[in-house]
């Protein structure tokens, strides 16, 4: 009976999907020089500054999977929240961030 319940834990445990195959998550450098570091957060994606001027400050938090991602950006630099959107392709992370969906800008992230 052990040996079943361990099984079925183990199946279950291997077959949830994972978030470590996305490709949003890893290191980032943001235009500026900083570093910005994706991680799952929540059942979502947490963009926090792990080096530079603006250390320690989050940045973001998106949902999605397999390379587009929505939700919402921040500004470092005056702290303002923006919704916001990314694309992943194989080194580079596309971020766009607006501000009544009309007033947007856009950066590309380089994977480090």
């Amino acid at each position: 009976m052990k040996a079943f319940i361990l099984a079925a834990a183990l199946t279950a445990a291997f077959s949830v999907p994972s978030f470590a195959a996305d490709p949003i998550l890893g290191k980032w450098r943001a235009p500026g020089g900083g570093i910005v570091e994706v991680s799952t957060c929540g059942g979502a994606y947490c963009a926090t500054v792990i080096s530079g001027r603006h250390k320690g400050k989050s940045v973001g938090r998106m949902s999605g999977s397999g390379g587009e991602y929505e939700g919402q950006v921040t500004d470092p630099r005056d702290d303002r929240t923006y919704s916001g959107s990314a694309t992943v392709s194989t080194s580079q992370l596309k971020l766009t961030g607006c501000a009544l969906k009309i007033f947007c800008k856009t950066q590309v992230w380089t994977r480090i």
